[in-house]
């Protein structure tokens, strides 16, 4: 790990979150890799203070800010990703919109209550033909007096199933273009109207309860309404760079736990009359993971700061996240051909790390999204400087300009 990079109150921070989540999450990973739905631990993860980064002490956070929730997304997810990725859709995804953009009544109201665990909370986002065209979304939420009646799908909804909140993405104004005409609620799943229609079985992260949901003429109160009517985009775009970087964290726990498990064997794993990292056909892939590890936080890491700061990180958060979870995959994929034959089975939790891994590629953005965005904002970048570079050239002015017609 490359602790230069890391505060000491940040480092002695890791190893609280790591031994807690070792005591407390680490003996739970089979069950909820057998499919238990982690709420249960989050409730243990809340009580231990560990939703709470992001959010202002006013509300019962600690506003410690977005490195210090990287490194408990990177810890929790070592041993046991579903369960953060159940952590995150509730406290991160779900709740970011209403810290940053709710009332004082809805933080006291539901931003508190995600904190202590005493509500899950997700975010509704995808539908059924709207994945990475966000500007798509079909659900509607028209005002009706004093409510707004919604109608829709949303699919592949993190913690959907279980929620008792979710941050409800709508077109409140479908006269106007999407990005004008979204608004963002605060949706409570007890509210007449609404359905759970389907949980998906998935190839991995097991437990986390991913569901399809519909919104049949739904009514809920105007005060649920998150900022202003036509605000849902602005909303949206600035939840995803914390959600990006929360992912790439997730894939490195991950990874490094494939990474951990590889080197160990590998130094007890004899053939040939000696341990196999003495050979470097095994030794070279140690190296490049250990490698591609160190880069891909510390990418993370440099957002996490930017977003700290209050800077613009679309473009490092989408570096952090597609690195991360390409390499991710990539280590994981290694950490089992280390491993052989054994790494195949269910003997060694490399398979499952595999599995769980590949999520990523697609949630929050898929790889492709994040290498438009990426490009984008180089171009972007270059435009702005060629046209300084432009400005600061002088005119030269010609010995017979102004006097040719005198």
């Amino acid at each position: 790990m490359t602790k230069i990079f890391f505060t000491k109150e940040e480092l002695r921070f890791r190893e609280e979150v790591r031994e807690f989540a070792r005591r407390e999450i680490a003996p739970y990973a089979d069950d909820v890799e057998k499919g238990m739905y982690p709420g249960p631990l989050l409730k243990k993860i809340a009580e231990a203070g560990y939703m709470r980064q992001l959010h202002p002490i006013e509300y019962g956070g600690t506003n410690k800010g977005l490195v210090y929730e990287m490194i408990v997304a990177e810890e929790i997810a070592a041993v046991s990703a579903p369960t953060d990725m159940s952590r995150t859709a509730s406290s991160t995804l779900c709740a970011i919109p209403i810290s940053r953009f709710g009332t004082d009544e809805q933080k006291r109201k539901y931003l508190t209550p995600i904190i202590r665990g005493e509500m899950i909370g997700a975010i509704g986002i995808t539908e059924p033909d709207v994945g990475s065209d966000t500007a798509g979304m079909k659900t509607r939420a028209i005002r009706e007096g004093d409510e707004y009646v919604i109608n829709g799908e949303k699919r592949f909804i993190t913690n959907g199933a279980d929620a008792n909140i979710i941050t409800l993405f709508a077109i409140s104004n479908p006269e106007v273009p999407a990005k004008r005409g979204a608004s963002a609620f605060i949706f409570p799943t007890d509210t007449e109207g609404f359905k759970v229609e389907k949980v998906y079985n998935l190839l991995g992260m097991h437990g986390m309860r991913i569901a399809h949901l519909k919104f049949e003429n739904c009514r809920i109160p105007a005060e649920n309404l998150l900022g202003k009517e036509g605000m849902g985009f602005n909303i949206l775009m600035d939840e995803l760079d914390t959600e990006r970087i929360s992912i790439a964290a997730e894939m490195i726990g991950i990874a490094r736990a494939a990474f951990e498990i590889a080197v160990k064997y590998s130094t007890e794993r004899v053939q040939f009359n000696r341990p196999i990292n003495w050979f470097e056909g095994i030794s070279f892939k140690i190296a490049d993971m250990a490698t591609l590890l160190d880069a891909a936080e510390l990418l993370t890491l440099r957002a996490a700061r930017m977003v700290n700061r209050g800077e613009s990180a679309s473009k490092e958060s989408a570096m952090a996240k597609v690195f991360a979870v390409d390499h991710a995959f990539e280590i994981c994929n290694q950490a089992l051909q280390v491993l052989g034959g054994i790494g195949y089975t269910t003997e060694y939790p490399v398979e499952r790390y595999l599995r769980d891994v590949r999520i990523g590629m697609i949630g929050g953005g898929t790889s492709e999204i994040m290498r438009f965005l990426i490009q984008r904002e180089v171009y972007r970048e270059f435009e702005q400087k060629v046209g300084k570079e432009k400005q600061a050239i002088p005119v030269e002015v010609s010995s017979t300009s102004g006097r040719e017609n005198s």
